[in-house]
């Protein structure tokens, strides 16, 4: 079977497509552990007392989602963080930060104009609007269970 250039070039760029629509990355830096739900996932802010290892580094973005609010990308980002972390077994993020991210712009313009006798003259509106998403990074970390027992 003979494959085309234009089937090619067609799967290339669906590829492209899907790849530039990612919204959250893992990179290893540790040994992945097996996989576990993200609920069981906390969020540091400062390192934890308990002994923990780096499993990899994680970015998430409120790219592609539907939400509007501030809040709401807030927690998409989070909730994109926790899946990426759970899915290498992290039980927990040292966010290293989120913030606003610029995410593109719209604008739109009218014009007119007109040419009397004495003078040419010209009108013309715009407006445009810039959009921003929220992202977000930290360290994916296995914290190690404190033993209870004494």
């Amino acid at each position: 079977m003979n494959i085309g250039p234009q089937v090619f070039v067609g799967v290339a760029l669906l590829m492209a497509a899907l790849t530039g629509c990612v919204s959250s990355q893992v990179a290893l830096v540790g040994q992945p552990r097996p996989a576990i739900s993200p609920d069981q996932v906390r969020i540091y802010l400062e390192p934890p007392e308990s002994e923990y290892r780096e499993i990899a580094n994680l970015s998430a973005s409120s790219r592609g989602s539907f939400a509007i609010t501030a809040p709401a990308k807030m927690d998409k980002v989070m909730e994109r963080l926790k899946k990426a972390a759970a899915s290498v077994g992290a039980n927990g993020i040292l966010l290293h930060g989120v913030g606003d991210q610029f995410a593109g712009s719209v604008g739109a313009g009218i014009g007119t104009e007109t040419n009397s006798p004495r003078s040419p003259y010209g009108l013309g509106f715009g407006a445009s609007a810039f959009f921003f998403q929220k992202a977000g990074d930290g360290v994916a970390i296995y914290v190690e269970p404190k033993d209870d027992l004494p």
